[in-house]
């Protein structure tokens, strides 16, 4: 027991003077509150007090900034100030998202259902407010938020990917988006698409791992987009459990496709691609 309580002590003496998660959750969570009063606990009736509460979330931030300076370069509470000026645009994003999901979900019968009850808002709104973290160059915290968000929802986007307007995740669980995916405007994605890299080489940390998808693709469930290189050309539709490492022109259909040969009594499994805009 002596033994476990020194290794203990000295962990704790050695651990990094980082914000507790319990600090960025309560922070991620008062100002997701904010921005949509289906998650707040009390409307804001009168407009100084919306005036007064983001001036509180400001301080809040400027503090953990301001306390943890080893998690960026910069000045704690210009940061604060920058990450607050660029919230308007991410809040506009966000209700495009919903937009986009309510528009694509038949079974959403109003934005109020996609806001107090989908997985995809709560995992994309979590990522955009810690993408703009992470354009300030703050480090952990926006990853943090995403993390928070992933044990919620069983959606893992990571802070450092690139998302145009419009996003929609439908149902959401067991979906990946890796660092340097990039994808582009009017994009949906079902459960279980990974969107990841190729390599794993601690060597290749700063370079693209992950996958381009350009504007108007559909992605089905379970399907696997892999490598820096991949491109998914716009307006293509990739197939339910789909396994692809390598590009596809814009307008592309491909589908996994089992055919029963009669006479030789077996069965062969194939990749379909397909083509519906000119090259």
């Amino acid at each position: 027991m002596d033994s476990l309580i020194k290794k203990i002590h000295q962990a704790h003496q050695n651990a990094p003077d980082f914000p507790s998660p319990k600090t960025i959750q309560q922070f991620f969570e008062d100002l997701l509150g904010l921005l949509f009063p289906e998650f707040s606990v009390q409307n804001i009736r009168e407009e100084e007090d919306v005036k007064s509460t983001l001036e509180s979330l400001q301080a809040q931030l400027t503090v953990i900034l301001s306390r943890n300076p080893h998690l960026h370069t910069g000045d704690g509470e210009i940061l604060s100030r920058d990450f607050f000026v660029g919230l308007e645009t991410v809040f506009d994003w966000i209700n495009q998202d919903v937009d986009a999901m309510f528009e694509g979900d038949p079974a959403a019968r109003s934005r109020t259902e996609i806001l107090r009850s989908y997985p995809g808002f709560y995992a994309i709104s979590a990522y955009r407010i810690a993408h703009l973290l992470h354009q300030l160059e703050v480090t952990l915290v926006p990853r943090m938020i995403t993390e928070y968000a992933h044990s919620r929802t069983g959606i893992d986007i990571h802070p450092g990917a690139r998302i145009g307007q419009y996003f929609c995740i439908d149902h959401g669980t067991g979906v990946v988006i890796g660092e340097t995916t990039v994808i582009g405007n009017h994009v949906k994605i079902y459960q279980g698409v990974t969107l990841g890299a190729l390599s794993v080489d601690k060597a290749d940390a700063d370079v693209k791992r992950h996958p381009t998808i350009e504007d108007h693709v559909i992605i089905y469930s379970g399907a696997t987009i892999l490598g820096g290189k991949t491109v998914i050309g716009k307006q293509s539709v990739i197939g339910g459990n789909v396994w692809l490492t390598k590009s596809v022109l814009p307008g592309s259909k491909v589908y996994y496709q089992t055919q029963m040969h009669h006479e030789a009594g077996t069965v062969t499994d194939r990749y379909v691609f397909k083509n519906d805009l000119s090259q």
